[in-house]
C-alpha cells in the first residue's frame, strides 16, 4: 500500500513522471473549467507511488513553483515552494520536451464572454529578485530551453486575443466615464494598420490625450518576462507622455493587467536578447 515511504527521501524519475503528467492532467482541466476533486487524484497516485498523501500535496507544490519560474499557469490551491529538487526539474523538462509545440499544452478558449469583459489594472509588480543571484544550472537550462517570453512571442493567437481585450477595454472605460464620443475613436491599429507602429492600440484619456498601448500578453504570472522589440522601445522614448506598456497576465484564467510608463528601464531590466547582423 502507498505512503509507506518517507516523504523525505528522494523521489525516482518514474515517481517524478507519473506526479507531472498528473499535474499538467489537472491543470487543463482546471483551465478547462471541468471539475475534478484533488484528494481523488491524489488516492489514485498513492496507488502508482509509495508515498504518503501530504508527500504528494508538497510535490505538487514544487511543481507549481518551477510552472511559475517559467511562466505557466498553476493549479489554484497548490501554493508554489520553491525548495525543489533538481531531478523535478528535469522532470518537467522531460514533459515539455516531449511534445513538439510545448505552449499548445496549456490549452484555453477564451471565448467573447472573457475578451470584451472589462480589464482590471492593478499595480506593476515592484522588482524583488537581485539580478546577481544566478539560478542553479538545471534550472538556467529549462528556462532557456524553455524560455517564457519567447513562448509568448510565438503564440499569436494569445498576443492578438489580448489586443482585443485591452482594445474593447478602452472603448468601456471612456464610455463609462462618459466620453463615447473618445470611445467610438479608439483603433485596434496593429489590426488595422499591421505591426511596426510601435504600439497597438490608440485609445484616449477622458480629458482626450492620448494614450498608445503597446499590448503584451500572457498566461502566466505578473513577474513574467516578455520581449520588446527595439522599435517599441524607441517608440517608448520619442512618445513618453503618451505611451503605456499595458501587460496583461493570467489570461487563461483571470485576465488583468498593469500600465508601464517610459522610461521602461525604470520599471524593468532590459539587455538585448537579439542582434541583426549585416555586411
Amino acid at each position: 500500500m502507498a505512503g509507506a515511504n518517507s516523504s523525505g527521501a528522494h523521489w525516482s524519475d518514474q515517481e517524478i513522471d507519473l506526479i507531472v503528467a498528473d499535474y499538467f492532467a489537472m491543470l487543463s482541466m482546471e483551465l478547462a473549467g471541468q471539475r475534478f476533486v484533488k484528494s481523488h487524484r491524489n488516492e489514485a497516485l498513492r496507488r502508482l507511488v509509495d508515498r504518503s498523501h501530504a508527500s504528494i500535496e508538497f510535490k505538487h507544490c514544487n511543481i507549481s513553483a518551477v510552472l511559475e519560474r517559467l511562466g505557466l499557469p498553476t493549479i489554484q490551491g497548490y501554493r508554489p515552494r520553491a525548495n525543489f529538487q533538481h531531478a523535478l526539474i528535469e522532470g518537467v523538462e522531460r514533459y515539455l520536451g516531449a511534445a513538439e509545440r510545448p505552449e499548445s499544452l496549456i490549452e484555453f478558449d477564451a471565448g467573447p464572454s472573457v475578451r470584451f469583459a472589462d480589464l482590471p489594472i492593478m499595480d506593476a509588480p515592484p522588482p524583488h529578485e537581485d539580478p546577481n543571484v544566478s539560478p542553479p544550472a538545471a534550472l538556467r537550462r529549462l528556462l532557456h530551453r524553455f524560455d517564457p517570453a519567447a513562448r509568448d512571442a510565438r503564440n499569436r493567437k494569445l498576443g492578438l486575443e489580448g489586443e482585443e481585450r485591452a482594445f474593447h477595454a478602452e472603448r468601456s472605460r471612456l464610455a463609462l466615464m462618459g466620453r463615447d464620443d473618445l470611445a467610438r475613436k479608439v483603433r485596434w491599429v496593429a489590426r488595422e494598420d499591421g505591426d511596426g507602429a510601435g504600439y497597438d492600440i490608440h485609445s484616449y484619456a477622458p480629458d482626450g490625450s492620448e494614450r498608445l498601448l503597446e499590448v503584451k500578453t500572457t498566461l502566466g504570472h505578473a513577474r513574467t518576462p516578455f520581449f520588446l522589440s527595439s522599435n517599441e522601445l524607441a517608440f517608448s522614448q520619442e512618445r513618453p507622455n503618451e505611451f503605456r506598456l499595458l501587460r496583461i497576465h493570467d489570461f487563461a484564467r483571470s485576465p488583468k493587467a498593469f500600465e508601464l510608463r517610459s522610461p521602461l528601464a525604470a520599471h524593468v531590466r532590459l539587455r538585448p536578447s537579439v542582434y541583426q547582423a549585416s555586411f
